[in-house]
């Protein structure tokens, strides 16, 4: 019985580990994404984050001798890997760089981790899910810890009261639109991952997705600021997005695919989203924001409420 139970044991810390992994990869990410944004225009980091990303799984899959893999997904499943990608990757991702350089990464890595809530309301609206209390009681502490993230004091070295303000509102706009964008690119990667017929597919799949989004926001650099602005960044800068990306979407994603293998999605959803916690702690050790006590207790009820949301 014990040697039945143990290799159980050992499975489950494993997957646990893995989510555990892929919120740590996210947090550290940001901070990398939130020092390069002070040289650059969102819109160019993520054009190099995604590029230089996309090309390293694409050789990790080539010195593997896997290529063919690509070849053997259904032609639906890359249409949906393909949109996933640009929803997610392309606007998303531009969104949240947007948003943690207004709000930084200790107020706006919480907002952001509210998309498993909205991925809920898409499957209520599109599937008929039951939504039971212990969601309702979810979503109304993320959003009373959203509150808590985005009212207070004016942050320093921002100016005036009413310009910090402005500022707040256009990065809670963004921080949000963020979490909309990837709970609709997270839905549709779902449902192509879940047409998979193989642990490789998976990873091909969000490989595809990468490589979708980069080709897209290649075709944008020759346009106005987007072309100015890769002009002037400099090497140091184009290194931290290309080791965020690497981090984030690279080894990131990979921790949470493989946490899949080993849990419950129900269960490694909510242990991935402690990004909140993560991103407070790191805010004040590598960026020195000011993170005060409703920020702190801002993170921790949002994350409580993803918690809640994914008990059932």
């Amino acid at each position: 019985m014990v040697q039945e139970l143990f290799p159980l044991r050992l499975s489950g810390m494993i997957g646990e580990l893995a989510a555990l992994g892929a919120a740590l990869c996210w947090t550290f990410s940001a901070v990398l994404y939130k020092k390069a944004l002070a040289e650059t225009k969102p819109i160019s980091a993520n054009v190099v984050r995604c590029t230089g990303t996309s090309l390293i799984l694409v050789l990790v899959f080539a010195l593997m001798g896997k290529v063919h893999v690509f070849a053997s997904l259904p032609a639906q499943v890359v249409l949906l890997a393909s949109v996933s990608g640009i929803i997610g990757l392309g606007l998303g991702d531009t969104l949240y760089m947007n948003s943690l350089e207004i709000l930084g990464v200790a107020r706006a890595v919480p907002i952001t981790c509210t998309y498993p809530l909205f991925r809920l309301v898409w499957a209520y609206l599109l599937a008929g899910e039951v939504i039971t209390p212990s969601i309702v009681l979810g979503a109304l502490a993320i959003v009373f810890g959203i509150w808590l993230l985005t009212s207070g004091e004016k942050q320093q070295g921002t100016g005036t009261d009413k310009r910090w303000k402005r500022l707040r509102v256009k990065g809670f706009a963004f921080a949000l639109a963020t979490a909309i964008a990837w709970s609709v690119s997270i839905s549709m990667i779902n449902l192509a991952v879940e047409a998979s017929a193989s642990l490789e597919q998976a990873y091909a799949i969000n490989t595809l997705r990468l490589v979708a989004v980069a080709i897209f926001l290649l075709v944008l650099v020759p346009f106005g600021r987007v072309k100015s602005s890769f002009r002037g960044m400099r090497l140091k800068t184009a290194v931290m997005l290309f080791a965020g990306g690497l981090i984030a979407i690279g080894l990131g994603w990979f921790f949470l695919t493989t946490s899949f293998i080993y849990i419950p999605e129900a269960q490694a959803v909510p242990i991935s989203s402690v990004t909140p916690l993560f991103s407070a702690l790191f805010g004040v050790a590598f960026l020195h924001e000011k993170v005060t006590a409703r920020v702190a207790i801002g993170s921790a009820v949002v994350v409580a409420g993803i918690f809640l949301v994914f008990m059932d």
